[in-house]
């Protein structure tokens, strides 16, 4: 069945111990979709600026995704500049944010699609998630992911939203900051109390943590060789985690690890090029190819 993600479209300038790239294309709405086309349709939801280069529109239309509630507004594409050290490979440190047409859009779906039984709430203002989620016909599957900015500035709000979706994506450190809690395990029970009923904590490359009332495992990260540039990393992840949901007949015990083990083996991939130069070229064939080996790595 067909997914509908809501989030951002960017331009990136990125540098890393491998280089520096400028306009890379990115924006978590972007890179999640690199990877859940590989299971099901994607129907990407968002808003551009004037500036934004034709040549990724066609990209995003050749990997098959549906731009048609992708809205262009007057002013710049949200440009995101930020760096990664040698030492810690995990954290970005953001150089500058130009928010640009993102300060003033408002969520656009087009009617053929507010029927989507799926929707993935990428990262992006949680007041602007909750306007399209208001928009949507009473979807089977709903996903949220967020970031420290709005659990800093805007936590109320983002609360308000947990409770309305089924899946919560989150990284180590906003599980902590949202639930105050520094064990994960507590912090993975915290956060389904408020709401979600299905919890995914991403922990780096020191693996994942899903937890749900009646499962609860943890997997380790693909040992990657080389990182090169880990942006768009947790994003891609969320795409595999919900493309393999998507395109499931049904959420069984089974269905769950797999799709956590799929997005681990997407988000691999990322990390190993600047911007979605290791994740356009991807086919399902080459990712299952990796998850052999990935379930050769992980079992006991």
């Amino acid at each position: 069945m067909s997914l509908l993600v809501y989030g951002t479209v960017a331009l990136d300038d990125v540098k890393t111990p491998s280089g520096k790239r400028k306009n890379l294309l990115g924006g978590s709405a972007a890179h999640f979709s690199m990877s859940a086309r590989l299971f099901t349709k994607v129907h990407l939801t968002g808003i551009i600026g004037r500036d934004f280069p034709r040549q990724h529109l066609a990209f995003l239309k050749r990997k098959g995704i549906d731009l048609s509630s992708l809205v262009e507004g007057p002013g710049k594409t949200f440009h995101w500049d930020g760096e990664y050290k040698a030492k810690d490979m995990n954290t970005a440190l953001t150089l500058a944010t130009e928010l640009g047409v993102l300060a003033g859009g408002d969520p656009y779906v087009a009617d053929h699609q507010k029927h989507s039984p799926n929707v993935f709430l990428a990262n992006i203002d949680p007041d602007m998630q909750m306007g399209l989620l208001k928009m949507m016909r009473r979807p089977k599957l709903i996903g949220l992911d967020s970031m420290n900015l709005w659990i800093n500035i805007k936590k109320p709000s983002l609360l308000k939203l947990m409770k309305k979706v089924n899946l919560f994506v989150a990284n180590d450190g906003e599980a902590r900051a949202i639930t105050g809690e520094s064990n994960l395990v507590k912090a993975a029970k915290a956060l389904r109390r408020l709401g979600p009923p299905l919890i995914v904590i991403k922990k780096g490359e020191h693996g994942v943590l899903f937890y749900s009332d009646k499962l609860m495992f943890g997997f380790p990260a693909y040992p990657v060789e080389k990182v090169v540039d880990p942006t768009g990393a947790g994003d891609t992840f969320a795409g595999g985690l919900m493309g393999y949901l998507s395109a499931a007949k049904r959420l069984s015990l089974a269905t769950l690890k797999k799709a956590v083990l799929y997005a681990t083996t997407t988000a691999s991939f990322n990390v190993e090029g600047f911007g979605m130069t290791t994740t356009a070229p991807l086919t399902l064939k080459k990712v299952n190819a990796r998850l052999k080996t990935f379930n050769a790595f992980a079992a006991f």
